[in-house]
């Protein structure tokens, strides 16, 4: 049942407390109790200071008690029915509430970060096998001690990751489409009781993905069904790996329980050189995050991000951030213009993620700033391409938490080739290639709401073949070379002054522009060179089966979409995430039709995988009925795991060798 409450009308409610509300109910009440939420979020929903009041009916009121806008306990959620405390009117407003993250135990640092978290999908971090994850380089403390490190698991704690498996194999098995507010109740019980048994990342992974699920059943417009793909498999791959028992994963068990809270680590003296800007806008937050890069290369960031109330003005929000005053000791500039310029800071505390801290020690000063062609920015660029996609392609492999700043961003010198119709979903994109006869890339909006500039610049550098231009994008894995554009300026002089040109720029732009916060002018076009060879020339060889001579729909030069069939495999992964695992029970026709198609395109492995899938899936014992008894789902979790990450190693391969120009 779909439940369409936008979530800025409710307050936020602490997970645990949904599973103590939801778990007081009688079984009789549980069945009713996505139905009740259904018609509760067909009420108008009223608020006086702290308080949220819904009307239930003509004599019932119901009352959330939300100070900061966060129910904390049960006692926050009153009704005026009879059956309360235990009454479905309860169960059903905690349902509806958005999810709130714990309360960060260092105010001034955690303001400005915790929510910027939320524009991030989540990436991979647990195992390419169902019970040994593969060793990340980092870890998420960095001073984790090596005694720590070997400390096994202890019995409570085993007990919690086995209850959290349990719950979210279930929550697999049952698809989106049965996965209601029971089900994701008990999966956040067991979060809860993982982090009071100090399992931390699994806990926050489990938040993560009943947030998800709660966005794909109401058709929330950030739902995407990748990112819950992604969500379950972290999970599961990390409870897989904490149950499998000692010395049987690579990981250490320390970084599997993850901490409670980021570390900052002082840093004394910091000269940071801003780099961009770039707004943040989720479905609750927004915002904006600076990037800066200090004297050794290493990138850092600053930002802003609160939530909003009104999606319809969420977007300015995000775009006015741009412009609100860096909070960072006695620093007197915004974000915006930290960007173009630099900052002095002393007594600097920076995360694993490169994050910097806001504490009462900290002193900032401004300073100024370094063109994109000076060093130490322009070290940035002088990386091979490839070898920027290998590090973006390895930090996946890590906590988000850990990750080093920047590790998904590419900085890249491009000449501007033309627009193509259209990208993956209708996007619009635009074909560039890559300086020294690199590959051709798809360039594409970092955001696709409308009312962020991104997608209007990238129209008017569409209108600019010949325009050479050094950019910073996201990577955005794919079988080919895409990257969502982020920031533009101006390359280095060319040897050939009759060449393309660069930018026309005024001198208070310092040669950049902050394609999300910003909007491109006509006038700050050069006017074009001689227009560069067709793409067609410079395009990467097309994928193995691809047919020669053909070009996609996607646009010119680009190879047509006969690669290797992944997709066989990863539709699979992806229907049982949505439908349940009754969405594997097709006909043995299809089944034999997939295994010839993988098979045949060398995939042997995917093969194996997607059958023992379907026999997992349709491995359930019935009694003397024909019923169905319920199991665990363990062994089906276990093969819904190996095929997800098979699925996610191999996609990661196949965008390695299309930069490399092997694919």
């Amino acid at each position: 049942m779909r439940v369409t409450a936008r979530t800025n009308d409710w307050p936020g409610v602490r997970p645990e407390v949904v599973a103590e509300v939801v778990a007081g109910l009688s079984a009789r009440l549980q069945k009713r109790l996505d139905g009740a939420a259904a018609k509760l979020a067909e009420r108008p929903v009223a608020r006086e200071g702290d308080e949220w009041r819904v009307e239930v009916d003509e004599e019932t009121v119901l009352v959330l008690h939300a100070p900061g806008g966060v129910v904390a306990g049960q006692d926050g959620v009153r009704c005026g029915c009879l059956l309360a405390p235990a009454c479905v009117h309860r169960a059903a407003a905690v349902t509806l509430c958005p999810l709130a993250e714990a309360p960060p135990e260092t105010e001034t640092e955690a303001t400005t970060e915790t929510e910027a978290e939320a524009e991030q999908p989540t990436a991979p971090t647990a195992p390419t096998a169902p019970t040994a994850p593969t060793a990340p380089t980092g870890t998420t403390e960095a001073a984790q001690a090596p005694q720590e490190q070997a400390t096994p698991l202890t019995a409570a704690e085993l007990a919690a990751a086995r209850h959290l498996h349990r719950a979210a194999a279930a929550v697999l098995a049952a698809g989106v489409s049965g996965a209601g507010a029971v089900a994701q109740a008990e999966l956040l019980r067991a979060a809860h009781r993982a982090r009071l048994a100090g399992l931390y990342r699994p806990a926050a992974a489990a938040v993560t993905v009943v947030t998800r699920v709660r966005a794909a059943r109401s058709g929330a417009p950030d739902h995407r069904l990748a990112d819950l793909v992604a969500g379950l498999r972290e999970l599961l791959g990390l409870t897989a790996a904490l149950t499998a028992g000692e010395g049987a994963g690579a990981v250490p068990v320390a970084e599997l329980r993850g901490t409670a809270r980021q570390s900052y680590r002082e840093e004394g003296g910091l000269r940071l050189y801003g780099l961009f800007a770039e707004p943040v806008l989720t479905a609750t937050h927004a915002g904006v995050v600076a990037w800066g890069v200090d004297a050794d290369g290493r990138l850092s960031t600053l930002g802003e991000v609160m939530p909003h109330d009104d999606a319809a003005v969420a977007a300015p929000q995000a775009v006015g951030a741009g412009n609100r005053t860096v909070r960072l000791g006695d620093a007197a500039l915004s974000h915006r213009e930290f960007s173009r310029a630099g900052l002095a800071v002393q007594g600097a505390t920076r995360s694993a993620a490169g994050r910097l801290g806001a504490g009462a020690g900290v002193r900032a000063v401004r300073a100024a700033g370094v063109a994109w062609t000076a060093e130490p920015a322009a070290r940035l660029w002088s990386e091979p391409a490839a070898a920027q996609v290998a590090r973006a392609l390895a930090a996946q492999d890590l906590p988000y938490e850990g990750r080093p700043a920047g590790s998904d961003l590419l900085f890249l010198d491009v000449t501007v080739l033309g627009p193509a119709p259209t990208g993956p979903g209708g996007e619009p994109q635009l074909l560039a290639r890559c300086a020294e006869d690199g590959p051709v890339v798809a360039l594409r909006a970092a955001h696709e709401h409308p009312e962020l500039p991104f997608r209007a610049n990238l129209a008017l550098l569409a209108t600019a073949p010949g325009l050479r231009l050094r950019v910073i994008g996201r990577l955005e894995r794919a079988e080919r070379p895409e990257l969502r554009l982020l920031a533009v300026g101006s390359p280095p002089e060319g040897p050939d002054p009759q060449g393309p040109g660069p930018l026309a720029l005024t001198a208070d732009r310092a040669g950049r522009v902050n394609l999300g916060l910003e909007r491109l002018q006509t006038a700050d076009l050069a006017a074009p060179g001689p227009a560069p060879e067709p793409a067609r020339e410079t395009a990467p060889a097309a994928s193995p089966g691809a047919v020669p001579g053909t070009t996609s729909a996607d646009g010119p030069g680009l190879p047509a979409p006969y690669g290797p069939p992944v997709h066989v495999l990863g539709r699979r992964v992806e229907q049982t995430v949505t439908t349940g695992r009754h969405a594997l029970g097709p006909s043995e026709a299809m089944a034999a039709a997939d295994r010839g198609l993988l098979r045949a395109a060398g995939l042997s492995t995917a093969a194996v995988l997607l059958d023992g899938l379907r026999a997992a899936a349709a491995n359930q014992r019935r009694d003397v009925f024909g019923r169905i008894v319920a199991d665990d789902h363990d062994a089906f979790a276990h093969a819904w795991l190996a095929a997800a990450w098979y699925t996610e190693e191999l996609a990661t391969a196949l965008c390695s060798a299309a930069w490399s120009g092997e694919g």
